[in-house]
């Protein structure tokens, strides 16, 4: 691959430059393809708020500056082959090379308002040139190499959709369906969620039994002593004096006295706080999350609020913390709380949400399913982050939603 590094005159866009493929590299070594594909929409072709401000703050002196003319594109490109030298020599990963390209091609079309006319310039620009074509050359070759192999994932995420009764409805359905089919697939699920409550209260009760031979399978794919660990959280005193469902009816019993909306949400971010440590990353996200939370339908801060706004907020919460819709399968913000914290306090943290408006679980449990619909094709092996994740879902709102009585 061809160094495009530039010796600029000015040493901080040089800098920047740099602080852009040290930040590409970094990332790319840890995180899957598809995030990745988002991280490079965001920074790179629709320009908004992106998750590292230093990084987006680099781009931004590189388009304001003298050369960005000039090279940008070069930047630009090597941008691209960063992450496509990392994917085309893997197997699990080459398919992300024509998505890539792909982006290109929908952001061009589309020219969304929300881009910036200077970036959305620079990207034109850059389709325009030599370099570009041999991206989309490279791209499609790729493309048919895997149509001509025949690439099979071997036990793909959709193998696994019984395992989790919360998603049937979003990911066995679809608009095109009649009434006996809906109601088919939702006897299903309230059969599946019985019998996981069933299997889960009997385990429970076998591991807290005096009888040693008592023997009941654990119904979840955790290790015992994690289940074990999510038990107490999920069911527990979290903070030593009150259960989830305790603060949360604590939090909507307190709401009724706060003046304004303004006020309820200063509230609100205090309450997603308790017992979760969101200040982690140098508090980059404990930052980002009170700005969103603030942000929220700003123009009714001085408002008394209601259930409309508590509904309201939950769901915008719910979508920045998961993911928004099947247009927008972005989820960077989940895949760094569950790399972060775990996935015991980024369920706890959701959960502490869809307790304070009970009518948003089926809204949680739909954003989890964009998440299965988007990964489906994609080797259980390596989404063991998605999997934990919805294996201590299953477990949360079984006790919390649920038939099963905790045996904390």
């Amino acid at each position: 691959m061809t160094d495009f590094a530039s010796n600029y005159p000015n040493d901080s866009i040089s800098t920047a430059e740099q602080a852009i493929y040290a930040h590409l590299r970094g990332c790319i070594e840890v995180e899957p393809p598809s995030l990745m594909l988002g991280r490079f929409r965001t920074l790179f072709l629709e320009g908004g708020e992106y998750s590292n401000t230093q990084v987006q703050q680099a781009l931004d002196r590189i388009l304001g500056s003298g050369v960005a003319d000039r090279e940008f594109k070069n930047i630009l490109n090597r941008s691209c082959y960063i992450l496509v030298n990392q994917w085309q020599n893997q197997p699990r990963s080459r398919g992300a090379v024509p998505q890539l390209m792909a982006l290109f091609e929908t952001a061009i079309a589309e020219r969304s308002a929300a881009t910036s006319t200077e970036l959305r310039q620079r990207v034109e620009q850059f389709a325009q040139t030599e370099e570009y074509q041999k991206l989309r050359l490279l791209a499609q070759k790729i493309d048919r190499t895997l149509e001509t192999v025949g690439e099979t994932v071997a036990d793909p995420l959709s193998n696994s959709i019984e395992r989790y009764p919360s998603l049937y409805e979003y990911c066995l359905l679809t608009t095109q369906v009649s009434d006996r089919q809906w109601q088919e697939v939702r006897a299903l699920r309230d059969r599946r969620q019985q019998q996981f409550d069933t299997d889960l209260s009997q385990y429970l009760t076998a591991k807290n039994t005096q009888k040693p031979k008592l023997i009941v399978p654990n119904p979840t794919l955790l290790p015992d002593e994690q289940l074990q660990r999510a038990v107490r959280q999920f069911s527990g005193k979290i903070d030593g004096t009150h259960t989830y469902g305790e603060l949360a009816e604590q939090f909507r019993s307190n709401s009724r006295r706060f003046r304004s909306y303004r006020t309820f949400k200063e509230e609100l971010y205090e309450y997603l706080s308790i017992a979760t440590d969101l200040k982690y990353g140098n508090g980059q996200f404990d930052r980002r999350l009170y700005r969103y939370l603030q942000g929220i339908r700003a123009q009714d801060d001085r408002q008394k609020p209601n259930e409309l706004l508590l509904a309201g907020t939950a769901r915008k919460l719910l979508d920045f913390l998961v993911v928004e819709s099947p247009q927008k399968p972005d989820h960077y913000v989940f895949w760094d709380l569950h790399g972060n914290l775990g996935s015991i306090p980024t369920i706890g943290l959701l959960l502490k949400i869809v307790l304070l408006c009970r009518q948003l679980k089926s809204y949680l449990a739909q954003r989890f399913a964009i998440l299965f619909g988007h990964h489906a094709a994609t080797s259980k092996s390596s989404l063991g982050w998605l999997v934990d994740s919805l294996e201590h879902l299953n477990v949360a709102l079984s006790l919390n939603f649920g038939r099963v009585e905790s045996i904390a």
